[in-house]
Parts: C-alpha cells; sequence; structure tokens
C-alpha cells in the first residue's frame, strides 16, 4: 500500500494546499489548533510532527514552542515536503523537514517530547507499528498526537456521508485532476477505526501509560493523545 500512497500523494502535491482548503472549508486549522493544545507542548519544547505533507501542524507547534524549540516535519513523500520550506521561510519560522517512514523514524529513542501525525495514520500499512515506533522517539511522560478522521452518526453523519462520496472527489478531481485520490481518501477514512476503537489499537501497541479521544466537529474528526510510558 505505501508505493501507491506515495505514489497518489505525488500526484496531487501541488494542489493539495489549494484542495484542502476549499473541501474542509477551512475547518482543518480549528483542528489543527486543537490538537497543538492537547499536546501541551511548551516554549523550548522538541517536537517531531510525522506525515508532516506540506507543513502546517509543524509550523503551528513552531508557534508554539517558539525559537528555543525545535520542530522537525517528516513524510515518506518528497513532493509533499516540496513546499514546506518556502512555507515556513515565509512565515519567519525555523522548522527541519526531511523524507521519513513513520514507521522507521531515524531518530534515537527519547528525542523528542512530543510526536504528532495528522491525517497520516489511516495510510501507513501497520499502524499499531507506526504507534510504537512514534512512542519510542518521545520521552516517558510525553505525548503522540493523531488528529485523523472520524465516523459521524446521526443526520450529520449522513450529510458527511454524501458530501464524502460525491462531492469530494467531482472536486478533488477537478482540482488536482486525480479524482480516484478524493475517492480513496474518503474510503479509507470510513473503514479506519474511530474512537474507542482507535484507542484499543494504541493498547496493542503496549506504549502508552494513559490514552484519551477528543471528537471534533461531531466526530468527523479526533484528536487522541497518548502519554508514552
Amino acid at each position: 500500500m505505501s508505493t501507491e500512497v506515495r505514489e497518489m500523494f505525488s500526484s496531487i502535491a501541488t494542489k493539495y494546499d489549494v484542495t484542502n482548503e476549499v473541501l474542509s472549508f477551512g475547518i482543518h486549522r480549528l483542528w489543527r489548533r486543537k490538537a497543538v493544545r492537547l499536546s501541551t507542548a511548551k516554549e523550548g519544547d522538541r517536537v517531531l510532527d510525522c506525515a508532516s505533507g506540506t507543513g502546517d501542524l509543524a509550523l503551528s507547534f513552531k508557534r508554539k514552542v517558539g525559537v528555543s524549540g525545535r520542530v522537525v516535519g517528516t513524510d515518506f513523500c518528497p513532493e509533499m515536503l516540496e513546499s514546506a520550506p518556502a512555507k515556513a521561510e515565509k512565515a519567519g519560522l525555523q522548522v527541519d523537514f526531511q523524507v521519513a517512514d513513520a514507521m522507521d523514524l531515524p531518530f534515537a529513542a527519547d528525542s523528542f517530547d512530543v510526536a504528532s501525525i495528522s491525517f497520516g495514520i489511516r495510510n501507513v500499512d501497520d499502524p499499531v507499528k507506526c504507534l510504537k515506533e512514534m512512542a519510542r522517539v518521545v520521552r516517558p511522560g510525553g505525548h503522540v498526537v493523531v488528529l485523523e478522521f472520524g465516523q459521524p452518526t446521526g443526520a450529520f453523519g449522513a450529510l458527511f456521508r454524501f458530501y464524502s462520496k460525491t462531492v469530494m472527489p467531482t472536486i478533488g478531481g477537478l482540482l488536482t485532476g486525480n479524482r480516484a485520490a478524493y475517492q480513496y481518501l474518503p474510503k479509507t477514512s470510513a473503514a479506519f477505526p474511530a474512537g474507542d476503537k482507535f484507542l484499543e489499537l494504541m493498547d496493542q501497541s503496549g506504549a502508552y501509560a494513559a490514552k484519551s479521544a477528543h471528537a471534533l466537529t461531531f466526530g468527523t474528526a479526533y484528536v487522541y493523545v497518548g502519554t508514552v510510558r
């Protein structure tokens, strides 16, 4: 799956930001801010952002940890990272970006205070292995933060599923030229464990002393926070 996912993101990389902004109505910005708050990251902390893409969450963390803090953004798709350094420079923020697989991180144990991944863990081959690996590079007592789509229910859930299956592929296809990518993304979101089921994956990893799930926008997305053993 990794090769196919990498090729898919490579094909939409140059249009990813504008498409994401249009399809989410900008609400992804609020979700990122919530993830940073729940991470309890503070001035001077070291943060690793996995599946960093074009770097938005990494930049949010850098604003939080300040000049004395360090933020590293990684992604296994080089094309997704291409625009990130210029975006950081334009914002006046120093963030290190490098190509790396979230399941095989090139960092020593206990290198960071916080590790995050946003809308990326459902695309890895082994989510439990990814959760273990992210915890490995975070010091005991530090936090791993996962921002991922959920599966809203009720009337809002029905509206969301219609939007995901019908509107997203149409608009995403028009903006990027790759309709299949925007069929794949909502399909994987719908199939991926959410809420308590995702917390079970964190339990399976054996890496967390505590964990919590925080629903966003009626369960459209979740922030999961794990405290590393």
